[in-house]
């Protein structure tokens, strides 16, 4: 289909860097459509590893890429990766495109967050500590400093004069902090102006033509359903909205431009920072898990941690982002266990069970899972196929949710993955 929404169905971290990457193979342009640097994608080709973290992933595969006004970008991150990228033989120039009104992470976003996160002590929310948060906020309240401002020396000195005059008095005489000088501020983003310029471009009108054009278009969405800013686990979220729906609203299109809704999932559920987490394992077979998962964060390096599959939690990210088809990773993780347990319904404060993900904070806060036992398979998944009892387990997704699961990650690697339709 033309256009192609890939959207992380749990609390992110499914995989869907490795899917994108295998997608874009047979598309025209890869989008990203919000979030920042806080988001890494690994990416496994001919056994080399790529962390990304701001770039589309479609970048390592030589596709055309770009980064929506909807994302927030860290140009100092954004130029490492360009220089990486360049120095293992891959080009940037006239393949990646950088919206103009996407907005600018600046530094002080970086120690805001961080300050901010220490002073609530045990109450933090578990953020990466990257800037996302004080930069989406500042945004909202229309003082944020986009990417084109750094293409006006005059504009981007007079926006960031009045920034760091305002910011200084937060971090001084609030969180006790050093300030920042507004010469060396200058003076860095001017050169980081001179680096990313032959980049920027109006990203709305570049997807705008490629649809009209039929080119397949796949769109890249960062985090996951749960971490979503107005339908996650409020507040422990990310600051925008990783929905299917942001997309449309990052680039600038319709909503009906959008054919498909591809939703990626591990098989069993990961989590990363604080907040309620109702299937999350304890003890040993956590670490198990985690370790057979390779389960720790690109960006941060924090170990996840590691949950049987929620059904409960799968149904609701099925209807908020209209997800047509799902992409299971990580099967092979569970092909060490003989029982393998899935979270079919949450019991309640009050003892009533219930299919669908709750309403009320409180309720998600306090409720337990409820679990049906199904059969492990303990053995390796191959390329031709999968074992009876891991078809079976897939089948028990499909049926629960609805929705065909058309691709099965079974190892790291781009071609480890297993087309089921």
């Amino acid at each position: 289909m033309p256009a192609t929404v890939i959207v992380g169905a749990q609390w992110g971290d499914e995989g869907k860097g490795k899917i994108v990457d295998l997608l874009a193979q047979q598309s025209d342009l890869v989008c990203r459509y919000q979030g920042g640097p806080n988001a890494g994608h690994t990416i496994v080709v001919a056994g080399e590893t790529y962390k990304i973290r701001q770039i589309p992933s479609g970048i390592v595969g030589g596709k055309r890429s770009a980064i929506g006004a909807g994302c927030v970008v860290d140009p100092a991150v954004l130029v490492a990766e360009l220089d990486e990228l360049e120095a293992r033989g891959h080009r940037t120039e006239g393949l990646l495109v950088l919206s103009g009104n996407a907005h600018l992470i600046m530094p002080w976003h970086v120690a805001l967050d961080g300050a901010r996160e220490r002073r609530l002590g045990r109450l933090q929310i578990g953020t990466t500590r990257r800037g996302i948060g004080p930069a989406y906020a500042d945004k909202a309240t229309r003082i944020g400093i986009r990417v084109q401002d750094l293409l006006d020396p005059k504009i981007l000195r007079q926006k960031l004069e009045l920034a760091v005059e305002e910011k200084n008095v937060w971090l001084e005489r609030v969180y006790e902090l050093e300030p920042f000088a507004v010469e060396e501020v200058v003076s860095t983003h001017l050169a980081f102006a001179e680096r990313l310029g032959s980049y920027v471009a109006d990203t709305s009108l570049l997807v705008d033509q490629a649809l009209s054009a039929g080119e397949h278009v796949l769109f890249e969405g960062a985090q996951g359903t749960l971490l979503d800013l107005d339908h996650g686990t409020y507040p422990f979220v990310t600051s925008s909205s990783p929905i299917a729906a942001g997309a449309a609203v990052s680039f600038g299109i319709g909503p009906n431009r959008i054919d498909e809704i591809l939703g990626v999932a591990k098989a069993y559920v990961t989590r990363v920072g604080e907040g309620p987490f109702p299937s999350e394992i304890s003890g040993q077979e956590n670490d198990r898990v985690r370790e057979l998962g390779q389960e720790f964060g690109t960006v941060t390096g924090r170990e996840r941690r590691c949950g049987w599959l929620d059904l409960v939690a799968l149904r609701f990210a099925v209807r908020v982002n209209g997800i047509t088809s799902l992409a299971l990773t990580k099967l092979d993780v569970l092909s060490e266990f003989g029982e393998l347990p899935v979270c079919v319904r949450y019991r309640l404060p009050g003892g009533t069970e219930t299919e669908h993900f709750p309403a009320h904070q409180s309720d998600f806060h306090h409720c337990r899972p409820v679990f049906e036992t199904l059969p492990g398979w303990q053995a390796e998944i191959g390329d031709d196929g999968l074992p009876h009892a891991a078809s079976e387990y897939v089948a028990f997704v499909e049926n629960a949710l609805g929705v065909p699961v058309t691709l099965v990650g079974t190892g790291a690697a781009r071609d480890r993955v297993l087309a089921l339709r």
